[in-house]
């Protein structure tokens, strides 16, 4: 009799280990994992019908199965599925619209998807997810139209355009010109209208532009807008470096700036100073001067830029300038502004109002005060022996900038003005032009508040 209880209480201690075990075994085996597949559909909320939905699905024991589905006016749709186990850890599916549903253009669908794992938890059937999204349907693509713009654009010059934008779900707006810079439209007068002025950069050969607007589902807008295009020839000059130059003002230089103690060779400090030097200080710059308003405007005034009371000029905006030494040319750049000279030290003064965005010292262009005018136009005052103006300013016409001097790169007392378009630097001539703001600036406004007026 002990013997039996003995045997029977082997007995059921080898089954309670047994039972443990097999507990243990389904607990902590991966082929009993308990998470559910990761199912994550790419969207915002918004399907155009024409663009695949991307659907990820994940699982760690492998994908047993799937399918997607699209309920529609009351149907539904099965748009893909595999029941077999596909075994894979991840799975990307490229979904579309069956062309059916497009045909009757329903104003939303919802989007089903069922996937289960590999697992052998849940008595073998494996774990299931469900994910259903619902998804606004929108086919139409938004309603872009020019209503006015300058006429011409020159190489190296501004323009301007007005144009009318309409979509219930826009999301992008914007210019993009020939070469891929774009300009940021900003909203004008009257719901629905936006206006940009836009540019021609100088080093590239040719100019077009599109007006471009996206929505929140996908739809795509293009259109050209007809500016006439007028190319521009601008000076070239072949500049020789002289020891001089390199002992006096190159030396001087060097003091300044970290990058020049990578070499004790003034040729190759000259080289550093001006590509190296130049490109970080101008890549501030046209930081400083890409930052356009989103509040609307209903006008833009601008009177021709005069900064520099009987100024001369001293050099041109344009000039490509290649630097050569013992007949070997050595390096090259661009001179992006319109170089004045007039006393020693003169009043450089406002024509326009504006707030003044940076006024520091900015390597080779010195002491230089930055005043933005709104809708994306900015002016740039670079050499100055001292700012009359600090960071957050309102200018008004009529204030005193800065006086002109010659710190930085510069070899006498001059002042460097610069005007630039959205961070693109254009011909100061343009803007110092009473004329030209009118034909391209003013009768532009002006011209399209009257056809806006009569809509």
């Amino acid at each position: 009799m002990r013997r039996s209880n003995k045997l029977g209480s082997v007995i059921g201690m080898g089954i309670v280990i047994g039972v443990i075990g097999v507990i243990l075994f389904v607990v902590f085996s991966p082929s009993f994992e308990r998470d559910v597949p990761s199912v994550t559909v790419e969207h915002n909320g918004y399907w155009n019908l024409k663009s695949p939905l991307k659907v990820r699905i994940n699982d760690q024991s492998g994908i047993g199965g799937y399918r997607v589905a699209l309920e529609a006016n009351g149907e539904s749709i099965s748009l893909a599925q595999a029941q077999n186990a596909v075994a894979l850890p991840e799975l990307l599916l490229s979904v579309e619209a069956p062309k059916k549903v497009a045909a009757f253009k329903p104003e939303s669908v919802k989007l089903i998807v069922e996937a289960h794992d590999t697992s052998s938890w849940n008595f073998f059937r494996g774990n299931t997810a469900r994910v259903e999204l619902s998804l606004i349907v929108d086919t139409k693509a938004p309603q872009v139209s020019t209503v006015a713009h300058s006429m011409y654009v020159h190489k190296g010059g501004s323009g301007m355009v007005v144009f009318a934008a309409e979509d219930p779900n826009l999301d992008s707006l914007y210019i993009e010109i020939e070469g891929g810079k774009r300009f940021v439209a900003q909203p004008f007068y009257k719901e629905g209208y936006f206006i940009s002025l836009v540019a021609w950069p100088l080093t590239s050969d040719g100019f077009s532009a599109r007006l471009i607007a996206t929505d929140k589902a996908g739809n795509l807008h293009k259109s050209t807008v007809p500016f006439r295009v007028s190319d521009r020839t601008y000076q070239l000059s072949k500049l020789k470096l002289s020891d001089a130059f390199l002992e006096g003002k190159i030396a001087e230089l060097a003091e300044l700036f970290e990058i020049t103690h990578e070499s004790d060779k003034r040729l190759d400090q000259f080289r550093l100073i001006n590509e190296r030097v130049r490109e970080k200080n101008e890549k501030l710059i046209h930081e400083l001067t890409s930052v356009v308003s989103s509040e609307r405007i209903d006008t833009f005034e601008i009177t021709p830029f005069y900064p520099l009371k009987n100024g001369q000029k001293v050099a041109s905006f344009g000039d490509h300038r290649l630097y050569f030494y013992n007949e070997e040319q050595v390096s090259e750049s661009y001179h992006l502004g319109l170089d004045l000279a007039s006393v020693q030290m003169g009043a450089i003064m406002s024509q326009n109002a504006g707030t003044v965005v940076f006024s520091d010292f900015n390597g080779i262009y010195g002491t230089m005060p930055v005043i933005d005018h709104g809708l994306g136009l900015y002016t740039l005052y670079g050499h100055c022996s001292s700012a009359a103006v600090q960071k957050g300013d309102k200018i008004h016409p009529g204030d005193k900038i800065a006086n002109t001097g010659m710190s930085g790169y510069a070899m006498g007392d001059h002042l460097h003005f610069g005007v630039l378009v959205q961070g693109i630097e254009v011909r100061p001539e343009e803007w110092m032009d009473a004329k030209w703001i009118k034909l391209n600036i003013t009768d532009t406004i002006s011209d399209a508040k009257k056809i806006i007026d009569r809509k």
